[in-house]
């Protein structure tokens, strides 16, 4: 009753409380302004202010700052510096807001990133940082004890000092190794250094008279670290194998294979199930396999190849061609969690160096049942695509088969047959040659149909070093694609394109091979250089299409600027790498792309073939799809790790060689084209692929600028220029062997 007569009291619009009687807005009460004008904790403006803070922290492009910082940015004044300090402690205090050892502010678990460290030669280095286009420049001072490949924990700064973000390194969170390989040096009665031959590691390791092993100076050795020491303080370890003196035949290939820590040996458990696997494929295991018996086919590779995991064949349907890709069935011999599946997981691919091959699975494998060897029985996994006269797919179909190659053939005799018309291996290969003219026909209209979309093809030559049998280098010169090695290289991408396409409309877990767009900056600056010559390539929004890319290869084939251009367009271009998620393959020009052919040395190979043979079968239910969507992302990653590992020690294996070569040439004169132009001098290749330094202080004795744009140094008093492509002549001055490198001076 009471609640029902009680008075009541009309609320008024505030904002017409707040006007005097003449309409005009009234002053605020002083009151007022002391406890809400300068934001008083609670108060309106105050919470205000604290969200504006936390959404600058969540926007994409916030970089972790300190106090001072953020004030600037905000422009937030010396009276209101107080308020700012408040609101940080309160947000910290409560969990929103993380603040790093070195004073800056963040997001929880946004204000650190977690990447692979490279190092460089010159003590600074960058971090790869997944979800990141651009790596991390990390500043000689900010690298902080890391090795090359450690995984990090990194603070983004806020400035930087060149065009690249920068970082500070501010946790090793897990080391790549422990184990260094480098030369013993005796400094005192009981004790030692081990200088690293990689010179990545930046610091020479301290060894205890009790842990030397007995090394005696020179000697190339094995060390494991125990303490990684700090900015003043030596690393120390304790050497835990001799490979032999420095000089000894085969020590320097071995000591980049340990300091890689590439595995040589296979392990016990590994090699006894590599014993069981049978020699013969029997007839139980044909059952239910397509039969291709009887269908003339070959394998096609270089004179030294011993795994042969691909075969092809060829024959037309009417007017129709009609193509097999035949594929080594390893899954049938590796099964998946056997200690051979984890070991080949393990190594990830083959690694080809010089005199040898760290192969993925055990010779047993690789050059035994696995093989495609000549006149046997082999299980494989077969394509089998249908192409009309114009070279588009009509019909292709993905099987379990059964072969038996008739002929195990060359890169050197099939483009021998294709090309030259030799007489006397026309004769000996007699029935197989009109399959091969067929497969030149098909090759070149293959290539066509991707030239026209735009697939960008590097013609550059690779290095072919040959040795003798005490690893000395005979000759170095480069090793060119025939007709044969591009015919196989077609049917292998349209093979790949095929089973990349099939299993991705399927929508199935599988592994790609991906190849995303080029750096906008590095294509920036490739369009401004090759106006210099007279090219050009059409980008739009900081993007370019492949076939621009390719266009451009075509206009400069034969140039003198051909080689040059074709490798700074190269240097533009990402990475490849294995993903989960189909992104596409630019440098192909294609929207579907995996690796389906090498099973034998590449393990996403060797897991999609998993994948291929459980779908054929119908066993990709619901629980091995979730099997596959849990591990896949790991293996691509782990995949292309192994793979970039691999091409390092390749490409250490090759400077040692060349720089070894190179020493029997001290004094001689070579010309060269100049490759590569930089602040601190010029590098120039051979025709023999070895490429060299001439040092910025012995050109001319004169003072160089170095424009970076034209890539191209001038001389303060000469005015003379020298610019990426110029053909010049040097002598060869020095060879380092530690750091692998050839010192050339101007003849």
């Amino acid at each position: 009753m009471k609640e029902k007569n009680r008075k009541k009291t009309p609320v008024r619009d505030p904002s017409i409380r707040d006007l005097n009687r003449n309409g005009e807005k009234k002053p605020e009460k002083k009151k007022h302004i002391k406890e809400h004008g300068k934001g008083k904790k609670g108060s309106a403006k105050y919470e205000l202010r604290m969200q504006m803070l936390l959404r600058l922290m969540k926007d994409e492009m916030y970089v972790p700052m300190k106090e001072k910082e953020l004030a600037v940015l905000l422009q937030v004044g010396s009276k209101d510096r107080d308020e700012l300090h408040k609101i940080l402690k309160q947000l910290t205090e409560e969990g929103k807001v993380a603040v790093s050892k070195r004073g800056k502010y963040s997001l929880p678990g946004t204000g650190r990133l977690k990447g692979v460290f490279r190092s460089t030669q010159h003590g600074f280095g960058f971090v790869e940082v997944e979800g990141y286009e651009d790596e991390f420049f990390i500043h000689e001072d900010d690298v902080h004890g890391a090795m090359h490949l450690d995984i990090v924990e990194i603070e983004p700064s806020v400035k930087g000092r060149g065009k690249r973000t920068e970082a500070v390194i501010t946790e090793v969170l897990e080391r790549s190794t422990d184990i260094v390989v480098g030369t013993y040096e005796r400094t005192g009665m009981h004790y030692g250094f081990v200088v690293p031959d990689n010179t990545r590691f930046g610091k020479d390791i301290f060894i205890p008279g009790e842990r030397t092993m007995g090394a005696m100076d020179g000697h190339k050795v094995v060390v494991k670290i125990t303490d990684y020491g700090s900015k003043y303080k030596s690393p120390e370890g304790r050497i835990t194998e001799i490979l032999g003196h420095a000089n000894d035949p085969g020590v320097d290939i071995l000591s980049i294979i340990k300091g890689y820590d590439l595995p040589i040996e296979f392990p016990e458990k590994v090699m006894k199930q590599a014993q069981k696997v049978p020699e013969t494929v029997d007839t139980e295991s044909i059952k239910g396999r397509l039969d291709l018996r009887d269908e003339p086919m070959v394998t096609i590779d270089s004179e030294e190849a011993k795994d042969l995991d691909d075969a092809v064949s060829l024959h037309m349907e009417g007017d129709n061609y009609v193509l097999g890709v035949h594929i080594a069935d390893v899954t049938e011999y590796v099964r998946e969690g056997s200690a051979l599946d984890k070991e080949a997981l393990r190594r990830g691919t083959s690694v080809y160096l010089a005199d040898r091959v760290i192969p993925m699975l055990p010779h047993r494998l690789s050059n035994g049942i696995c093989s495609l060897n000549e006149g046997v029985d082999r299980l494989t996994l077969s394509c089998i695509m249908t192409f009309d006269p114009k070279g588009r797919l009509i019909d292709h179909e993905i099987a379990e088969s059964v072969i038996k190659t008739n002929k195990r053939m060359t890169y050197t005799a099939v483009n021998a047959i294709i090309e030259d018309r030799d007489e006397a291996l026309i004769k000996e290969y007699e029935e197989l040659v009109p399959m091969f003219m067929l497969m030149k026909e098909l090759s070149d209209i293959l290539r066509a149909g991707r030239k026209r979309r735009g697939s960008i093809d590097f013609d550059l030559p690779e290095t072919k070093i040959i040795l003798d049998e005490n690893g000395e280098v005979v000759d170095i010169k480069p090793y060119d694609r025939n007709t044969a090695t591009r015919l196989i290289e077609d049917f292998m991408l349209a093979a790949n394109e095929t089973v990349a396409e099939h299993y991705n409309r399927m929508d199935i877990p599988f592994v790609y091979r991906i190849h995303e767009e080029p750096d906008p900056e590095k294509i920036r600056k490739l369009e401004m250089f090759i106006r210099n010559f007279g090219f050009g390539i059409k980008v739009r929004n900081d993007e370019v299409h492949p076939r621009e890319l390719q266009g451009l290869l075509e206009r400069i084939e034969g140039s003198p600027q051909e080689a040059l251009i074709s490798r700074l367009t190269l240097r533009a271009m990402q990475r490849a790498k294995y993903s989960t998620t189909c992104a596409g393959h630019f440098g192909l020009a294609c929207r579907y792309y995996c690796h389906f052919t090498s099973p034998i040395r590449r393990y996403p190979d060797l897991q999609i073939h998993r994948i291929i043979k459980e779908s054929l079968h119908g066993k990709l239910k619901h629980e091995r799809i979730g099997h596959y969507d849990d591990i896949l992302d790991d293996v691509a990653a782990l995949s292309s790790s192994r793979e970039r590992l691999a091409d390092e020690a390749e490409r250490e294996t090759d400077k040692l060689k060349k720089a070894q070569y190179m020493q029997r040439h001290i004094g001689d004169v070579f010309t060269g084209v100049i490759s590569g132009v930089t602040n601190w001098g010029i590098y120039v290749e051979l025709p023999n692929t070895v490429e060299g330094l001439i040092h910025i202080s012995k050109i001319d004795g004169d003072y160089y600028y170095y424009n970076e744009d034209s890539y191209e140094l001038t001389g303060e008093k000469t005015h003379k220029r020298y610019v990426l492509g110029q053909t010049i002549n040097v002598r060869v001055n020095a060879v380092d062997m530690d750091l692998r490198s050839v010192d050339f001076v101007l003849a």
